[in-house]
């Protein structure tokens, strides 16, 4: 099995790998790192940087799989397939996956979230060839059974109850997407819904492994101390021979609905003081107004001195706490505000001082100045995310897998630095109104509450 690309652009790499491989895109990510992208004929894409700094590896594999590709009545599939992956497997007992990487004095992990899941081994640049067999061996050979379902299937259960259902900030969480989206799978929680997690099947499961833990959907990023005609031969023995699979097209084309009114919900919890999240609807991550609304949170949440904190938590002393998070999503999704009441505060009287603010930016965009330190800011957050290996990895594999091209970690850069102010008062104005926002209030349990549940 050979690696096709573009032809023309194979410098660099020896005669002999030169007849093997081509080489299919390529861009710097920071100073002095290549980033260059290769593609199996089956469809498995591998992107390789460079970085001899220090004698490490990161090894990751993406996979273009999350929550967003399952259906109803089968959520939590792609999350419960982070556990299963390191079980047992054709070749190897279970537990020997970690007890190969602990040996090595490396480290394992793995993610879920709605457009993607991904693998991560943190290594010696030595052992870079046991990382590929590794995670070839998991693609293609996972063994799943009755035994090892059931026993994730339990963590995952379990994992359930203290993140949601017995943690307040995990229901505020679940419910804020669960009212914002009507129609399109950002609406279920990644880690799915308890009573489907419960009638996962395991003939269902075997399907979605062998669905979309193939070649052609996923992405391997290597980043660190390595040689690119050893990593180039080592993916293409390991991965060469895998058949590429049959990807369903499932959630492509469903586009939420505008939303035309204002959402609230509000509950009852074990809690002290209110506590509200806010989430406003917002463009994908792709859009060029995701990163003046990046901006935005910055502006409003990003230090002490922004807009909301400084108002809410410094000045009026009406809350304790105050976040703003946009989310990097494939699709349109949420810019959310999280605020910790103070005592003797309502989560009422901080909507009230939100709008206010939120207005202000609007009738008064803000000065240059305010907005170039809320740039400086956002951007030190991003390349900051990008100085070690692990971190160029995950990003490089969050951009291939979510927005199909790892080169847009530079066009994000890019965009953040040509915000103005002018952009932030009209994105302000086209985004954050009361119409598009959904509201998720939660507040403490009166002694009538207690009663009930008893």
């Amino acid at each position: 099995m050979k690696l096709v690309g573009t032809p023309a652009r194979t410098r660099g790499i020896n005669d002999r790998m030169t007849q093997s491989c081509q080489l299919d895109a390529e861009c710097p990510v920071g100073r002095g790192v290549m980033a260059r992208r290769f593609v199996l004929e089956n469809g498995l894409r591998l992107i390789s940087a460079i970085d001899k700094r220090a004698p490490i590896v990161a090894l990751q594999t993406w996979f273009r799989v999350g929550s967003r590709h399952e259906r109803p009545g089968a959520t939590g599939m792609a999350h419960l397939f982070e556990h299963l992956m390191f079980g047992q497997t054709k070749d190897m007992p279970p537990g020997e996956f970690d007890r190969l990487v602990e040996r090595t004095g490396g480290e394992s992990n793995a993610a879920t979230w709605v457009d993607w899941t991904y693998y991560r081994l943190s290594l010696p640049a030595r052992d870079l060839p046991l990382g590929v067999r590794l995670e070839a061996e998991r693609m293609q050979h996972l063994v799943l059974e009755h035994t090892p379902v059931e026993s994730e299937r339990d963590v995952v259960t379990n994992e359930r109850r203290e993140r949601v259902e017995d943690d307040v900030d995990g229901w505020l969480d679940e419910q804020l997407m669960a009212q914002a989206f009507t129609v399109h799978p950002y609406r279920w929680p990644t880690i799915g819904w308890m009573e489907d997690i419960r009638a996962l099947s395991l003939p269902d499961i075997r399907t979605f492994y062998r669905t979309w833990y193939a070649p052609n959907c996923a992405t391997i990023v290597c980043v660190g101390d390595f040689e690119e005609r050893v990593l180039l031969d080592l993916v293409a023995s390991h991965y060469g021979s895998i058949p590429p699979g049959e990807l369903p097209q499932t959630a492509s084309g469903l586009v939420e609905p505008e939303q035309t009114r204002e959402r609230i919900v509000r509950a009852p919890k074990p809690i002290a003081t209110d506590r509200l999240l806010v989430g406003y609807k917002a463009p994908g991550q792709d859009d060029p107004d995701w990163c003046v609304l990046e901006i935005v949170a910055t502006l409003l949440a990003g230090c002490p001195s922004a807009r909301l904190y400084r108002r809410l938590v410094i000045k009026s002393e009406v809350a304790s706490s105050v976040d703003a998070q946009l989310t990097p999503f494939r699709d349109p999704s949420l810019l959310r505000l999280a605020v910790t009441a103070a005592r003797g505060h309502t989560a009422d009287e901080i909507l009230g001082i939100i709008d206010q603010e939120l207005a202000l930016m609007t009738e008064r965009p803000p000065q240059k100045a305010e907005v170039e330190k809320a740039k400086a800011l956002a951007e030190t957050d991003f390349w900051s995310a990008l100085v070690d290996v692990d971190g160029r990895a995950e990003a490089l594999g969050h951009y291939e897998t979510a927005l199909g091209d790892f080169r847009k970690v530079n066009t994000i850069a890019q965009r953040l630095a040509a915000v103005t102010a002018d952009d932030v008062a009209r994105v302000v104005r086209t985004y954050l109104r009361p119409e598009r926002r959904t509201i998720v209030i939660a507040t403490p349990e009166s002694p009538d509450d207690e009663s009930d549940d008893e």
